[in-house]
């Protein structure tokens, strides 16, 4: 996953800062002298005449990330997380919402049990964002847990669609029409005329 959030950013129009960010790190590279004179002005030059964060990505591609570098990716994968964190609590309260209308319309009585609901999602929201912001975050396991849950609803809609692909197909051969599931005086009929045939 994070190798398509790489290739979609790639694809970003850059900004002014962006540049200027990549320009004071090249120069930081010129200074422990892994780049001459020459190739600074080289890049600096194609980082100003850059329009998208790829270009301006091949122009670092064989030097080592600086600090600077490291913490704006970690920004921008952390931005991404959030952003998918957020989408998957819209369809969680959705579904306490729906919980709250089932049971107002059951009279509201007893225990108020969609209160559960809420709290998985209080505990799945405080522990995701533990692992983003906290002391030593951990986005690689925020990533899989959310594409784990993607995929088991992905699996889920398929087996509903299996389901109603089955049910559509249609009643087996020889099985009972629906005008007769319906009126049980034509199945009496129908059976009285197949015996008669029967010679019964």
């Amino acid at each position: 996953m994070s190798g398509e959030v790489s290739r979609q950013s790639s694809r970003i129009r850059a900004s002014d800062e962006e540049r200027e960010l990549l320009i004071s790190e090249l120069r930081d590279h010129a200074v422990a002298g892994r780049l001459s004179t020459e190739d600074l002005e080289q890049r600096v030059e194609a980082a100003y005449q850059a329009t998208t964060t790829g270009e301006l990505d091949d122009l670092r591609r064989d030097l080592p990330r600086t600090p600077q570098h490291a913490r704006q990716e970690l920004a921008a994968r952390r931005a991404h997380l959030t952003r998918r964190l957020v989408h998957e609590a819209g369809g969680s309260l959705g579904a306490f919402a729906i919980c709250v209308a089932v049971w107002l319309a059951s009279g509201g009585n007893g225990q108020f049990w969609p209160v559960w609901i809420l709290i998985a999602f209080a505990i799945s929201l405080v522990r995701n964002g533990w692992a983003l912001y906290g002391p030593a975050p951990d986005l690689d396991a925020v990533e899989t847990q959310l594409d784990a849950r993607r995929q088991r609803r992905v699996d889920r809609d398929q087996r509903r669609a299996s389901r109603r692909a089955t049910l559509g197909s249609g009643r087996p051969h020889g099985g009972p029409s629906d005008a007769d599931a319906r009126d049980p005086g034509l199945r009496d009929a129908a059976g009285r005329e197949a015996d008669r045939r029967d010679g019964r």
